[in-house]
């Protein structure tokens, strides 16, 4: 068996760098065209289309706030014209904002973090779901987080709210378009080594205390999120919905 996308249309939000940016790449590696969302990693997002036009796909950059449901369908629709129409959505926009306890968590603070990680993933999922459903082979990935299942570190308490609403938000969306043989996952990462996400949150004496703790004795990697994403955007998945894919070294078992 081998993973091929070719004629595959490929939305990945937040894909200016990190986890996004290599979901990208390896979408296109394997063929599909690509337009990579980003919210302010332009130049990140610029770097993947010129690797990806290099291999010969069609990709596109593309700007926008998904936590405006405007800007969130105005991108959907710009890659739906870029690329001609929509198959595969990816769904990794997200952040944890900042680490806050429940007692001294402002409004504001819980209001961001569900717009960026719940609202955004909701807004853009809704305006691509016609195309997808044109589409004979429609999946969406969501990115949620082991955050989801064991609540995360200390002050996330938002954060793991939000991730866990997107497993619920899964698996009803994965009901409702099953119909139309649109498949939709979830990925749920551990630590993932080397990203923006833990070097802004995550002190290094943490990291090195949370890796010590993995079973396959490493960090993951970006790539390591890509390759199960590229599956579940191929025909290997095609029987596979509703379900949340942990990607943790075995940090967890559900």
């Amino acid at each position: 068996m081998q993973i091929d996308l070719n004629g595959r249309r490929a939305l990945v939000t937040g894909a200016g760098s990190g986890i996004g940016a290599a979901i990208a790449r390896a979408l296109g590696a394997s063929g599909a065209d690509v337009a990579v969302h980003y919210a302010n990693s332009k130049t990140g997002a610029d770097d993947v289309v010129d690797e990806l036009t290099g291999l010969g796909r069609r990709a596109v950059a593309i700007g926008g706030d998904l936590t405006d449901p405007a800007q969130a369908s105005a991108t959907v629709a710009a890659a739906v014209a870029h690329l001609g129409g929509l198959d595969i959505l990816v769904t990794n926009a997200g952040h944890l904002v900042g680490r806050a306890t429940v007692a001294e968590m402002s409004d504001a603070h819980w209001a961001q973090v569900m717009a960026v990680n719940v609202s955004s993933t909701f807004f853009v999922t809704r305006a691509a779901v016609p195309h997808l459903t044109d589409s004979p082979a429609g999946r969406v990935v969501l990115m949620s987080s082991l955050a989801a299942e064991n609540g995360g570190g200390a002050g996330s308490v938002a954060y793991a709210a939000a991730k866990a609403a997107i497993v619920g938000f899964g698996r009803g969306l994965a009901k409702e378009l099953a119909g139309a043989g649109v498949t939709v996952n979830a990925l749920a990462p551990g630590f993932i080594g080397d990203t923006a996400f833990h070097n802004t949150f995550t002190p290094a004496q943490a990291q090195q205390g949370i890796v010590s703790g993995i079973p396959l004795q490493r960090a993951g990697t970006v790539d390591d999120v890509a390759g199960v994403s590229v599956f579940l955007a191929s025909g290997l998945s095609s029987y596979v919905t509703g379900q949340v894919i942990d990607i943790n070294g075995g940090m967890n078992f559900r």
